[in-house]
């Protein structure tokens, strides 16, 4: 799966993205809430060769994709999504460097079309720790509605944290992605 935008390339992660995977994921402020943190640059080898062996979204495991800048290449984040039974979850991670630009709304956008289009999903969701305004945010910008907030549900790095989980459905989407932004602002 490829994919590419204005300013976006949104491809496979390769081995030589494990220095710079490693260098944003292990970020202790990027990391805060995340599922998964590398320890070492061999983590994150070791994590680019499992998902450089998926040739297309398997089902029940997720599938991890580089957001690069289109005219450099230079890696940025990661995209990643699980599918199950016509439903997709997601997630997103950005280097410090690349924050507060709209590259994650960006590189949202672009899989969104992907799975509720090629991949024919009905509906993604996304799991958030509500301490993490930014991504609350950009959620709520992408047309997402909060359908639950789950309190202290998940042991989290030996804390009890609380978990908001936002959706849309395709149906959803279309109206969104047709309308803009005025979609999110009238929720």
């Amino acid at each position: 799966m490829e994919l590419s935008t204005a300013r976006l390339r949104i491809d496979a992660l390769h081995e030589g993205d494990a220095a710079a995977l490693f260098q944003y994921r292990a970020d202790p402020e990027v990391s805060r809430y995340q599922g998964w943190c590398p320890q070492t640059l061999a983590d994150a080898d070791s994590f680019i060769r499992t998902q450089m062996a998926l040739d297309k979204p398997p089902q029940c495991r997720w599938m991890q994709r580089a957001i690069r800048g289109r005219d450099d290449g230079a890696l940025i984040g990661d995209v990643g999504f699980c599918l199950a039974d016509g439903q997709a979850e997601i997630g997103i991670t950005l280097a410090p460097f690349a924050q507060g630009q709209g590259y994650a709304r960006e590189a949202l956008k672009a899989l969104f079309h992907e799975l509720f289009g090629n991949l024919d999903v009905h509906r993604i969701h996304a799991s958030v720790d509500p301490r993490n305004a930014p991504s609350v945010a950009l959620l709520k910008a992408l047309g997402m509605r909060q359908e639950a907030h789950f309190r202290e549900s998940l042991r989290f790095r030996g804390e009890w944290v609380d978990d908001l989980v936002f959706a849309v459905l395709a149906r959803e989407w279309r109206d969104f992605a047709g309308n803009g932004a005025g979609f999110a602002a009238s929720r």
